[in-house]
């Protein structure tokens, strides 16, 4: 197996992903690229990849998160840019990971209308709406084993 060398040591990547009809991935590359220094910014389909030092990543995301609260969402990258373990260039085909962006942005604008709602909430009303999560009891062993054997 071939030794990995990281290139981009001591940097995070985040992904801001935009689903809006107001704002689209050029606005936010551009509004990146206004505030970014030293940091490498590449616009995508689904909005803008920022990779650089923790703290001018953070500065980029807040000033990127303000210009559409309720329809810009953030996600942190597990590999670098260019990463041979898992770049398109090296593996062929389309990034592993691109399947995952296009499901979760089709759940954005469901996320989008409950932030909207609850932003314009009194606290005692959203504590009203709050509904806690009922966890089902574990399953039986003895239950589970039952079905185990019926599918044999």
């Amino acid at each position: 197996m071939k030794e990995y060398n990281p290139e981009y040591v001591g940097t995070e990547t985040k992904y801001i992903f935009v689903d809006s009809p107001t704002t689209t991935p050029q606005d936010l590359a551009i509004a990146a690229y206004e505030v970014a220094m030293g940091v490498m910014i590449k616009e995508t389909c689904f909005g803008v990849q920022v990779t650089g030092t923790p703290d001018e990543v953070r500065r980029i995301v807040e000033r990127l998160r303000k210009i559409d609260p309720f329809h810009i969402f953030i996600k942190d990258r597990g590999f670098p840019p260019g990463d041979e373990r898992r770049c398109r260039a090296n593996l062929g085909g389309s990034r592993p990971g691109y399947l995952g962006h296009e499901y979760e942005i089709g759940l954005s604008r469901f996320i989008s209308h409950g932030l909207k709602e609850t932003d314009t909430m009194k606290p005692e009303d959203l504590k009203k709406t709050a509904q806690p999560f009922k966890r089902e009891p574990p399953l039986d062993i003895e239950e589970l084993a039952s079905i185990i054997e019926e599918e044999a």
